[in-house]
């Protein structure tokens, strides 16, 4: 699409230069001219000394430059002479062109598409035809992770993941900022998306971390959809879901938003709320006389499903040691734990408790 791009616009400054002009691809040859024989001649390691040149080639009576666009050595333009005069006409044209190309790859380009979807910047009415236009498989599955980066690499974020994901047909990078890249991925059929999911995520985590020596990486997995103008949502689930694992599960690698659990709930509270429920449920300062060895206790009772003897078992302590623990808990709290309702009681408070000390920045 783009050779018939250049070939309109070199079409319509053709009387304006009163030279040949034209453009080859990255075969060397020649996909649109001025002189409209000429298209499909080849023009052999024109780019290759291009390339070793500083800017300007001047070869066989005719200047060549590259097209300056995002990637450059795409193309190559050719003006007919070797003076001065078609060195700034080559120089002209390779801005001209260059912006020209940007632009339409920026206005049909599939990752473009995506980003605007993810980010809201097209209608939902307008998804399916664009999707169309561009030949885009709309109805398959695909995760959407958010990586985030919480410092410098050696090389940028964009492009250790577009290092680790070269298919830009079925997976797209987008960078959201310069720490922060969203990773559209196409999944294959499968009875436990959400699985495959964790499985990449915990795939790139191992990758980031030992080959690219990325030290401080979170990812957040959104829900995996079937259709394109639900990657938008999948998008936001996302993000929700690492700023929520960085006030819950900060030790976490990755966080899905389906297994956020009670701290999805907790974390869309309004914090006047959070404080209220706090000051009902516990005595004036009850829950801050708790001191770390106790709150490692009660979270060995929670992980072990309120089991005195197990939970005793796997801290390596007596369990009438345990059962002095939590019935010092009941006394400060006014809160059995080995009743089901206060059990839950104090679980809900510990993880309001800690989403107000944390003041997350939202990001």
């Amino acid at each position: 699409m783009s050779n018939r791009l250049f070939q309109s616009v070199i079409h319509q400054m053709k009387d304006a230069v009163g030279r040949t002009i034209g453009v080859i691809d990255e075969n060397g040859m020649v996909v649109a001219c001025s002189e409209l024989p000429r298209i499909g001649e080849t023009r052999p390691g024109v780019r290759e000394e291009l390339a070793y040149a500083s800017d300007v080639l001047v070869l066989d009576g005719y200047t060549y430059r590259f097209v300056l666009s995002d990637v450059k050595g795409d193309n190559v333009l050719f003006v007919e002479g070797s003076d001065k005069e078609a060195e700034k006409i080559a120089a002209m044209l390779s801005i001209a062109l260059g912006n020209i190309k940007k632009l339409y790859d920026e206005k049909y380009d599939r990752a473009s598409f995506i980003k605007n979807i993810i980010l809201d910047n097209i209608l939902p009415s307008d998804i399916y035809i664009k999707s169309k236009e561009l030949r885009f498989p709309a109805d398959v599955n695909r995760a959407v992770l958010v990586i985030k980066f919480g410092d410098r690499t050696d090389l940028l974020p964009y492009e250790i993941l577009s290092t680790m994901f070269p298919d830009k047909t079925r997976d797209f990078i987008v960078s959201v900022s310069e720490q922060d890249i969203v990773l559209v991925k196409e999944m294959a059929p499968s009875a436990d998306l959400l699985r495959d999911a964790e499985g990449l995520a915990a795939s790139m985590y191992e990758t980031l971390t030992t080959e690219f020596y990325a030290r401080h990486v979170a990812i957040g997995i959104g829900s995996v959809v079937s259709t394109l103008k639900d990657l938008s949502r999948a998008y936001k689930e996302a993000r929700i879901a690492l700023e929520v694992g960085k006030v819950f599960d900060n030790e976490k690698a990755y966080v899905s938003y389906e297994n956020l659990g009670i701290g999805r709930l907790v974390y869309q509270l309004p914090t006047t709320l959070c404080e209220i429920f706090l000051a009902e449920v516990f005595k004036k300062g009850s829950l801050d006389s708790l001191d770390h060895e106790t709150l490692a206790t009660v979270q060995s009772f929670f992980e072990n499903n309120l089991n005195v003897s197990e939970t005793s078992r796997k801290l390596f302590v007596h369990r009438n040691t345990l059962v002095y623990r939590l019935e010092k808990i009941r006394k400060l709290t006014g809160l059995d734990l080995r009743g089901f309702e206060d059990a839950v009681t104090f679980k809900v408070a510990l993880m309001v408790k800690k989403y107000l000390t944390s003041k997350p920045a939202k990001f």
